[in-house]
């Protein structure tokens, strides 16, 4: 900077001729003091002294300043902030091209703006700076870091232009950093781009493909849709796969608002897929991009191990079994504590002699069906209740009750079982309810939509399925459901104080989740259709049971996740099982799990050990991003390790469509003391910065007349001359 200085004083009429007069006044009255004391050189300094101190007391009191001002050599600086995140690439930007409309990108729009070659003019008075505004480490934007990252990176900023949609998602509300710029008198000059209602569109938003499906097996595949347009229309979408396989669905899309469904895919081989759904662009949509959403989804050969625990072998129990024997994914177990027999077990490969011998075998089970068993002397013991507590809670397994007229298992409620008991049974009445007439099953609202009652491809047909159902002559004494658990079925006629019986209810316990069948009649479903319901409703719930169990899994480790499907921001809890090469479970170990992101971005989560004797492992973490994750789990002390995937659900935060936020602009115009300007207005841009003043010079003052080193000076020279009075002898 360059600097100069100057000395002034603020003296005004009155005060110069009042000085003057006291310093006149002074210098006479020293003059005749002078003479009495018959001229002494020692009264001659005293009274020099006294003048000096009138005519500094006189000088003071003009208010002597000492200025400095200083130029600053370096040139202001104007910032071009363009936006650059994601909701830019929407085309709802209209222009003219030789008589025709087109719309093209908002990034395209301020193209123009973010050029050097624009702002040439402005060279010889301001550095003009162009620089995008990007999305953060989240995915998002924002505007109010961008601002205050300008402000301070360049101290000499005179001037912001900000061309954007007004599109912020992430951190503080971007108005604050406009009042920051307002204290600094830095004017905000806001550019919007887009259009400030949303243009006829049809968005795929998200397609929720599960994890992994099973060969021969038909796979649900959720997905949702957001329509602006003014219409409800039917539209058929396709869903292809990276094998080259096609399914069409007819959907009717509502108008302004949002429709979900599903389409059906049965995969025929085993292998990785990428999953492709498309949705035909109608005549008047003006956004064409965000037709199409894939995901991924792996295609296994299914072999889930089962075991059934029965007393005594009734009918339920021997359609069961030959249901689950049948079935090519499932691999079947029974344990039969036949009352008339003297050894435990039956005639053929499916049986088993004895409760599984240590955690390493039981931990293979992916589902265990308890029949009418208890705790007896020739039955299940509480310890092996609390074997399968721990396998339910620890090892993501299912578990199934199913009881019986015998009673047996009210016995299991004085075990640990008795925490996952999804109801809530009548002590009084242990044998349950029967009668010559057969009852039937009535789904719940919640059973309507479930997985596990779906007997038919669609809802009015599965209904009809349920409504024609063989009854059942027995079920459970069932008071109510307890707190937590899911209803799906009800007993169509039979109720109490707390509403319909609940026969069919599930829940979640740990990892795990728990099935109660309240009747023994599910085997009658087989009249005049076969195996056809009662096979299929068998066979979805121990899927349902051991999806969440079998997502990834290797020779020593398991992994599993929960949610499901996340979605993007959302928790996630990773849980591992982790074997020994012993195949017992470990307690004790270092286990981490290393996440990649699409992006490559990666993250370590430590595992921490929470299953004790079941080897169960868990964390968490929150992914920021949508897509597909690579996901690598290892353990120091066995040295395995394990890697699989993890596909994220849902959209970034920016999305392509929506609306330009011209509020948003608005605001920080005004709040900056700025103003709003039209795309197509950018040589008024240059005209504004042109009228702008040159930088204030800076100017520093120094008030001699309140200065502390002046009144220390004056109050010693007071100090001196009284002294100076003693020593000649006036004192």
């Amino acid at each position: 900077m360059n600097a100069s200085s100057s000395f002034v004083m603020q003296w005004e009429s009155w005060t110069l001729l009042l000085g003057i007069a006291a310093i006149v006044v002074t210098c006479l009255l020293s003059f005749i003091s002078w003479h009495r004391s018959g001229y002494r050189q020692s009264m001659l300094l005293l009274e020099c002294l006294r003048i000096a101190l009138v005519s500094a007391a006189v000088w003071l009191l003009n208010q002597p300043e000492w200025i400095e001002q200083f130029k600053p050599e370096e040139k202001p600086t104007i910032v071009i902030l363009g936006d650059d995140s994601g909701s830019m690439v929407t085309r709802d930007v209209v222009v003219k091209e030789g008589g025709r409309t087109n719309a093209i990108t908002r990034r395209e729009a301020i193209a123009s703006w973010m050029t050097e070659s624009a702002w040439e003019s402005l060279s010889d008075r301001f550095d003009v700076v162009v620089q995008p505004i990007e999305t953060d480490v989240t995915g998002g934007t924002d505007l109010n870091q961008a601002i205050m990252d300008v402000r301070e990176k360049y101290p000499s900023l005179r001037g912001l232009v900000l061309a954007s949609d007004g599109d912020w998602n992430t951190g503080l509300p971007p108005v604050q950093a406009a009042m920051r710029l307002r204290l600094d008198e830095i004017p905000i000059l806001a550019v919007p781009v887009g259009s400030p209602t949303r243009l006829p569109d049809v968005e795929l938003l998200s397609l929720d493909a599960p994890t992994f499906g099973v060969a021969g097996k038909a796979v649900r595949i959720p997905f949702t849709l957001e329509s602006s347009l003014p219409r409800d229309y039917t539209t058929t979408i396709v869903l292809k796969t990276s094998e080259g396989d096609e399914v069409k669905h007819e959907v009717k899309v509502a108008a302004m608002g949002r429709t979900s469904d599903a389409v059906v895919w049965k995969p025929e081989r085993v292998g990785d897929y990428t999953l492709t759904l498309t949705v035909p662009k109608q005549a008047d949509e003006t956004i064409e991009d965000n037709n199409q959403k894939t995901a991924p989804i792996a295609i296994r050969e299914e072999k889930l191990k089962v075991l059934v625990i029965e007393s005594y072998p009734r009918w339920e129990y021997r359609y069961l079994r030959n249901a689950l024997s049948r079935d090519p994914g499932v691999e079947v177990s029974c344990l039969l504590f036949h009352p008339g027999l003297k050894k435990v077990g039956g005639g053929n490969k499916d049986y088993i002699q004895a409760f599984p011998d240590g955690l390493d075998q039981l931990a293979q089970y992916d589902v265990v069906f308890l029949g009418d068993v208890g705790v007896d002397d020739n039955q299940l013991t509480e310890e092996q209740c609390r074997l399968l507590k721990g396998l339910v809670e620890q090892q993501a397994s299912g578990l199934v009750f199913m009881p019986g007229w015998q009673g047996r298992q009210n016995t299991l409620l004085s075990t640990e079982l008795k925490d996952l008991y999804p109801v809530v049974v009548d002590d009084a009445q242990t044998n349950g309810w029967g009668s010559r007439t057969p009852s039937h099953f009535e789904l719940t609202e919640l059973g309507r939509r479930s997985l596990l009652t779906k007997l038919a491809d669609t809802s009015d047909e599965n209904m009809q399925v349920w409504e024609n159902l063989p009854g059942f002559q027995w079920y459970a004494p069932v008071i109510r459901a307890k707190a937590g658990s899911e209803v799906l079925a009800v007993h169509r006629d039979a109720s109490n104080a707390y509403g319909r019986i609940p026969l069919l209810a599930t829940r979640t316990y740990g990892a795990g989740k728990v099935l109660f069948m309240g009747t023994d009649g599910a085997w009658r479903w087989r009249k005049g259709v076969e195996d056809l319901y009662h096979y299929r409703f068998w066979g979805q719930v121990v899927r349902w049971m051991a999806y969440q169990r079998n997502m990834a899994k290797g020779e020593s480790m398991r992994l599993y996740y929960s949610p499901e499907q996340p979605q993007v921001r959302q928790t996630v809890t990773l849980n591992a099982n982790v074997m020994e090469k012993s195949g017992e479970p470990l307690a004790k170990g270092d286990v981490s799990a290393r996440i990649v992101a699409p992006s490559g971005k990666s993250e370590t989560i430590r595992l921490k050990a929470g299953g004790g004797e079941w080897g169960a492992f868990s964390g968490q973490f929150s992914p920021k991003e949508p897509g597909q994750h690579a996901v690598t789990l290892s353990c120091v002390q066995t040295g395995s390790s394990l890697d699989a995937s993890l596909f994220v659900q849902g959209a970034a935060l920016e999305r392509i469509g929506k609306p330009a936020r011209v509020e948003v602009l608005e605001e920080l115009a005004r709040v900056s003391k700025g103003q709003v300007l039209e795309l197509d207005k950018i040589g008024k841009v240059v005209e504004t910065f042109s009228r702008l003043p040159d930088p204030p010079i800076e100017i520093r003052r120094v008030q001699l007349w309140s200065h502390p080193a002046i009144a220390a000076t004056l109050i010693g020279l007071l100090g001196l001359f009284w002294i100076g009075r003693k020593v000649i002898g006036l004192i």
